[in-house]
């Protein structure tokens, strides 16, 4: 009884010359990838990272913009000087209160609004491009259009007041109703986008789901609330904390109703900034500001970015 013996598959030896041909063909291809990376990476970093840069380490100086002012660098003393501004922080605490409120509010708004859309409604397609036309504004002309709206004087607002006879109110200029005012502007402002967000995503639900629950006997409310809404939560978590960043981030729209007035009543960071550094001319302090922004806003998005991760190793697993 004899056995052959098996014989190991031989290593097959790559030549020097299919090896320089696969490193060649690998630079080759690092190299078309640099080119294509390229191109799209000078603007963000000549539009905003050297200026994001340059704003931080204005921070750490005197700089003014009086004429022949010089730079002195004075390490953390601007940022020593804004932990007793009281004016600064009062305003920090007010862009919390106008980006909170915005956010919240929109989503609900949005949401209704996404319902609606998404039901079986006459005129849909009117109704969506009434809907969407906020979002086709620049926020300056949205917040002129507001100002006309809210005019003390000729505002159709308090002609409908008066015509019913409840006195006019300064909306704008007093300062019990100024942020109440501006919020409800920027809530108008952000229902197009969110709806657009929460109706995609409710028209990715499977209607199958909604169908075996009304055969169950669900009516609405339980649907929405047992299969809509859980299919939503990443949407609604997603579009809420990049929303309170950008209203926080928030400036022409304050700016052109009320320019931080009455009293500072409206008055949120970016515009305080913008304030310090281009009426008092104090660009060092004010860029310390700035600085303060960045890591507050970055606390915020890494929040939202852990929560995203979480999320995508959760589909994962």
């Amino acid at each position: 009884m004899s056995t052959s013996a098996t014989k190991a598959p031989r290593e097959v030896k790559k030549t020097p010359r299919a090896v320089n041909r696969v490193g060649y063909r690998a630079r080759a291809q690092r190299r078309e990838a640099i080119g294509l990376v390229v191109p799209a990476l000078l603007p963000i970093i000549i539009f905003s990272v050297i200026p994001l840069v340059s704003g931080v380490a204005l921070g750490f100086t005197d700089a003014t913009l009086r004429r022949n002012a010089e730079i002195n660098f004075i390490g953390f003393g601007n940022f020593i000087e804004l932990l007793g501004d009281h004016r600064f922080w009062g305003s920090f605490g007010i862009g919390i209160v106008w980006a909170g409120s915005v956010a919240l509010l929109t989503l609900i708004c949005a949401m209704g609004l996404a319902l609606l859309l998404n039901s079986d409604l006459r005129l849909k397609g009117l109704t969506r491009v009434l809907a969407l036309i906020p979002w086709a504004m620049p926020p300056v002309v949205i917040a002129i259009v507001w100002r006309m709206i809210y005019n003390p004087n000729s505002g159709p607002l308090n002609g409908v007041l008066e015509s019913v006879g409840i006195p006019g109110v300064n909306w704008l200029g007093d300062f019990s109703t100024a942020l109440p005012a501006v919020i409800v502007v920027g809530v108008w402002a952000g229902i197009p986008q969110t709806t657009v967000l929460l109706l995609a995503g409710m028209q990715s639900v499977s209607s199958e789901q909604h169908e075996a629950a009304a055969v169950d006997g669900a009516g609405a409310f339980r649907r929405f609330w047992h299969i809509t809404l859980p299919s939503l939560r990443p949407i609604i978590f997603a579009v809420t904390a990049l929303d309170f960043i950008w209203q926080f981030n928030s400036f022409g729209l304050i700016y052109v109703l009320t320019e931080g007035g009455p009293g500072g009543r409206t008055m949120i960071p970016p515009l305080f900034t913008y304030l310090e550094a281009f009426r008092n001319r104090e660009i060092g302090y004010a860029s310390a500001m700035g600085d303060v922004l960045v890591i507050a806003i970055m606390l915020i998005l890494s929040l939202y970015l852990v929560n995203q991760f979480r999320q995508t190793k959760g589909a994962r697993s």
